[in-house]
């Protein structure tokens, strides 16, 4: 009865140290080196299953997939940081500025663009945060649509390639970053196109919240706004096919594309006389400080979940899970509240790292799809993002927001774009062709893998994925 309070009593134990505040990857590996003691002294847990500690440690160092995370990172933030993201906003906008919720419009877009070019929240919503919101409130646009807007179309950097957390579900999941990003494209894309869809229905219902901009505004003749537009709009659509395109189409690994956004940020930035040592330095800074919070966390939720697997932790998960009411459907049901309660708390790195460890084997179990459930998972986590209080998308726009946008006006913003992303859940769930996968993984049946090959790991997987 002891041992089989251990794994329950661990995850509490977890929970409550994040509670507290305590930096998450030194929760995770003190909450699995306490429990690992306290289980070698009852007798519970073999010592030697922490020798796979320094081989789980050198095997992260050593992942040539999670080199795709620096890589994007320093590419979307040298394009940020080089002014491109105000280039593309101001031509835009004034090529929508005609039409009614034009800017908003011209913030989708750019917001969808932004996602395929930089794969980073944080940059795509401070540059539109600084850029747009002050030009949209200078021109009559309600508060919270402004706010809303900013916000929700940053976070599509979540789900679009080369989205960072589709690289880390790839991880966890077993599965190939290449064929994540294929299936997460359609669904990042329907997903804006319902952004705009909300913002036209706005337009409709209460035209004097996104009115169109005056004529003086807009005035640059037809031939100028030619040139603007192929010289902003061009090199970040090149950009997008380098890296995407060539992942795609097979040329490229996600490491080697992320390698080939790099060169050409710098390159675009270099061609627009942007090319600066400070804000070199500023670029590989930020990419330095994002990539350790990554690889700590890694390490951390690896001594989570050896110690975790150790005592049974993965059967009590799926004893819990893969016995639900309803089947397949119902464990996708409560995975999907279950996430999206805890992206009021913990952000989609935390998620990914600590839950979707322990949903893979059951979800493989099931014969669910690997591609398919990442690609759930990363739509429903963009919510993380937008969740008042502690959306993270919320905080960025708060620092930036000027002082006539309340806290309370950026949060009820969200809120109709959270339902929007609730919907697009909804949708994946209902059409799995969205992401050209199967929620079935065809012929797919339970394969243990033996405690000797891989020590506290008992993962379960469909015949074929990797």
């Amino acid at each position: 009865m002891a041992f089989e309070l251990m794994a329950p009593l661990m995850f509490a134990g977890l929970v409550v140290l994040l509670l507290t505040g305590y930096p998450v990857a030194f929760a995770l590996a003190a909450n699995g080196l306490i429990f690992a003691l306290v289980g070698i002294q009852a007798g519970f847990f073999e010592f030697s299953l922490l020798q796979a500690l320094p081989e789980r440690v050198y095997g992260i160092l050593s992942n040539q997939t999670l080199l795709a995370i620096p890589f994007f990172t320093f590419m979307g933030l040298v394009l940020e940081r080089s002014g491109m993201a105000e280039d593309l906003l101001d031509t835009i906008g004034k090529l929508f500025g005609a039409v009614r919720g034009g800017l908003a419009y011209a913030v989708v877009f750019v917001g969808a663009l932004l996602a395929a070019t930089t794969g980073i929240v944080a940059a795509s919503v401070i540059a539109m945060g600084l850029i747009s919101l002050p030009i949209m409130l200078r021109y009559g646009y309600d508060k919270r649509l402004a706010a809303g807007v900013i916000a929700a179309s940053g976070t599509l950097a979540q789900i679009i390639p080369p989205s960072l957390v589709l690289i880390v579900l790839a991880d966890q999941l077993g599965a190939s970053v290449g064929e994540m990003y294929a299936g997460a494209l359609l669904p990042g894309l329907v997903l804006a196109g319902l952004y705009l869809a909300y913002v036209f229905g706005v337009t409709l219902v209460r035209p004097h919240a996104a009115p169109a901009l005056p004529a003086a505004a807009r005035a640059l003749s037809g031939a100028a706004l030619a040139r603007r537009v192929a010289g902003s709009m061009l090199p970040p659509l090149a950009l997008v096919f380098l890296v995407l395109g060539t992942i795609f189409l097979g040329m490229a690994t996600p490491t080697e594309g992320g390698a080939l956004g790099a060169v050409g940020a710098l390159v675009l930035a270099a061609a627009h006389g942007r090319l600066k040592l400070d804000m070199l330095r500023q670029a590989m800074d930020a990419t330095a400080r994002l990539t350790s919070f990554v690889v700590f966390i890694l390490i951390g939720s690896t001594v989570f979940t050896l110690v975790f697997r150790g005592v049974d932790g993965d059967r009590w998960i799926e004893g819990l899970l893969a016995t639900l009411p309803g089947g397949t459907l119902g464990f996708l049901v409560v995975v999907n509240l279950l996430v999206f309660t805890l992206a009021f708390f913990l952000d989609f790195f935390e998620i990914a790292f600590i839950i979707v460890p322990l949903l893979a084997p059951v979800a493989a179990r099931l014969g669910i799809d690997p591609i398919w459930f990442g690609v759930l998972l990363g739509v429903n986590m963009q919510t993380s993002f937008m969740h008042p209080p502690f959306g993270f998308a919320l905080f960025y726009l708060r620092s930036v927001a000027p002082k006539e946008i309340k806290t309370s006006d950026i949060y009820w913003g969200a809120v109709p774009f959270v339902v929007i992303q609730i919907v697009m859940v909804a949708l994946v769930l209902a059409f799995p062709q969205l992401v050209g996968h199967a929620p079935a993984a065809s012929g797919a049946e339970a394969i243990e893998i033996p405690l000797e090959s891989d020590p506290g790991a008992a993962y379960l997987r469909p015949p074929g994925s990797k």
